[in-house]
């Protein structure tokens, strides 16, 4: 009898156990069971390019397959890592680890570079434009005016810096000077330099102050001159154009050189108007706005009639399109964006307009793989190059810049397909810790394998999270820290990947990666930032700077030169913008609620079947 109660007893035992073990998953946000990264990070595994299964010629096999860490795993995987409460000990980790990058990046530039425009983060010097004008590369950002202290300024207002704030805006204010001859890229030096200038300016004048004190002594409005003075500058670049798209270069003393090339991409020609507006409505200067509006408008008279596409490089004396390449990516995104953008700040239909006909058109057109994300036959949704022309495809390669796309989506509530294009582009940062400039969805390889810690991925993250509220989009930001710390960073700040798998780094640290990497990383860490409270008061320029959506933006100056375009002044006010109804496919207004908690049992678990997770 006694072995039979033992028996007994131990059979007993063992039933419990298991009924324990049928409990954990439940008990474990409670236990913190889940927190599977603990503060640091441990070093991810080696990354490796994939080899392409035989007979492969999709993308779809990429996302099916095992990500950097992920492999085959199943369901429990996906339990352990991605779902229940992110632990608020471990956010507020990361927000100070992101922090800390940004002060790093920050201080070596400041110690090693500064006055310079940038740091060379290997050798711990400075760098400014190079001799040989070949040299586009650098020559077209570097303008020899301290450009990684103007492009930080409001990433240290966000961060509640207000000391090294002031500190910085009387630098820029007492030594930077634009009479310089340097020839610089329009777009960059508009959406770097004058951007900034005019978010500083908007931060120290604003009454409210929600970031701390981050007003000057004695301010008499020196930003804001100093942007006039620099767009100024630039204006000879619209100049002398037979289309009115500008000249894509122009010296700061001499105008636009003699052998000027007459070629221009439309991202760069045609995102202009949210800087150049802004500066309008604050001088009360018509000029600034009417020229970039002007330019926006020649190249959208110039799409396709029979697609409504755009191709990426144009001819601003003939209108002839040069590069009829269509896409999401370099030489296209910001003109999309700032199609939105400028209707979100400044009000004027036309502007929504023009965007739904284009994102209708995208949609039409550059949309490949199967109608739903998470169902149905054929591949995950995918965004490709094109023929403007012909809609047919042109090439087998993303780049990373396209990864801005979701965040745009959830601006105009597609949150749905913005979440599958996002799982893409995280399966390839886990599977090589970072973007390669350009990867071939056909070869499953980086055709362009170098990474200027660019913010995209980041961006589009970080505004995810803010639209469903979702665990896993923190989890995301956690695994682009992690790789940044292993991969990126260097004696004096952060560098450049030279080669996303074999781990190289190039020596230079572009103004970017402190106005928008780790800003963006920042914010999706720290919940309790005066931006989250302000009603959604603020929107971000394409270069991340922060600019508030309020009623001194929606007076129509450059109607006073415009004569015909009443009719198309109609206004929406910035409390409305939440109920804005786009037509045809673009009619996917988010509804809040229906994203909290479906998003979690549905798109989750998509998402990792994407990354391979399960």
């Amino acid at each position: 009898m006694q072995w039979r109660s033992l028996v007994l007893g131990l059979l007993l035992l063992r039933l419990g156990l298991q009924a324990l073990l049928a409990l954990l998953p439940a008990l474990a946000p409670g236990l913190c069971l889940r927190r599977r990264f603990p503060f640091p990070f441990p070093p991810p595994a080696a990354l490796g390019p994939p080899a392409a299964p035989a007979g492969s010629s999709h993308w779809g096999s990429l996302l099916r397959r095992g990500g950097g860490d992920g492999g085959t795993t199943g369901g429990d995987e996906y339990e352990r890592r991605y779902s229940g409460a992110f632990p608020p000990q471990l956010r507020a980790r990361l927000r100070d680890a992101a922090r800390g990058m940004f002060v790093f990046g920050y201080d070596s530039y400041m110690q090693h570079a500064f006055p310079q425009d940038e740091l060379d983060p290997l050798h711990c010097r400075g760098r400014g434009p190079d001799h040989d004008p070949s040299n586009l590369n650098i020559n077209d950002v570097l303008g020899n005016y301290s450009l990684t202290l103007i492009d930080a300024l409001d990433t240290l207002a966000v961060m509640g810096n207000s000391s090294e704030f002031q500190k910085a805006v009387k630098l820029v204010i007492d030594t930077v000077s634009f009479d310089k001859d340097s020839t610089v890229q329009v777009f960059e030096a508009t959406i770097r330099v004058l951007g900034s200038l005019l978010s500083a300016h908007i931060i120290i004048t604003d009454t409210k102050q929600p970031f701390g004190d981050m007003t000057i002594k004695d301010y008499d409005n020196e930003l804001l001159h100093m942007a006039h003075d620099l767009a100024v500058r630039l204006l000879p670049a619209f100049e002398n154009t037979k289309t009115g798209i500008p000249y894509p270069r122009v010296n700061l003393k001499k105008g636009v050189p003699p052998d000027s090339n007459n070629e221009t991409c439309t991202a760069g020609a045609g995102s202009l108007l949210v800087e150049f507006g802004i500066l309008s409505r604050l001088l009360g200067d018509s000029t600034f706005e009417w020229v970039a509006r002007r330019a926006v408008k020649a190249l959208w008279n110039l799409r396709s009639n029979n697609t409504g596409l755009l191709g990426n490089v144009v001819n601003i004396q003939t209108g002839h399109w040069v590069g009829k390449q269509s896409g999401l990516g370099a030489g296209s995104d910001s003109f999309y964006e700032y199609l939105l953008k400028s209707y979100i700040l400044f009000g004027e239909k036309e502007d929504l307009d023009m965007f739904n006909d284009a994102y209708r058109n995208i949609q039409n057109h550059l949309r490949r793989g199967r109608e739903a994300c998470n169902e149905g036959e054929g591949d995950p949704p995918l965004y490709v190059n094109v023929n403007m022309f012909t809609g047919q495809l042109m090439n087998t390669w993303i780049d990373s810049l396209q990864a801005f796309f979701p965040g745009l989506q959830v601006l105009i509530g597609d949150v749905e397909d913005a979440i599958c294009l996002h799982a893409f582009y995280y399966a390839i940062w886990k599977r090589y810790g970072a973007l390669p400039e350009r990867y071939n969805w056909q070869l499953q390889a980086p055709d362009v394998p170098f990474y200027p810690l660019r913010p995209e991925l980041v961006e589009s993250t970080y505004l995810l999270y803010q639209a469903t509220k979702n665990p896993f989009y923190l989890h995301v930001g956690m695994d682009i820290l992690q790789s940044l710390e292993k991969y990126t960073k260097a004696k004096c700040g952060y560098a450049t990947l030279h080669h996303v798998v074999e781990k190289t780094k190039e020596d230079r640290m572009e103004s970017f990666f402190l106005s928008e990497t780790c800003k963006y990383l920042y914010l999706l860490f720290d919940e309790e930032n005066p931006l989250h409270k302000s009603g959604n008061k603020y929107m971000f320029t394409t270069e991340g700077h922060i600019v508030s959506v309020d009623e001194r933006f929606r007076n129509s100056l450059w109607k006073d030169i415009l004569p015909g375009e009443e009719d198309s002044a109609e206004k929406i006010k910035p409390n409305e913008l939440k109920a804005v109804n786009f037509s045809s496919n673009c009619n996917r207004v988010p509804d809040e609620r229906r994203y909290l908690l479906p998003l979690k049992s549905n798109y989750m678990r998509q998402i990792d079947r994407m990354v391979g997770l399960i």
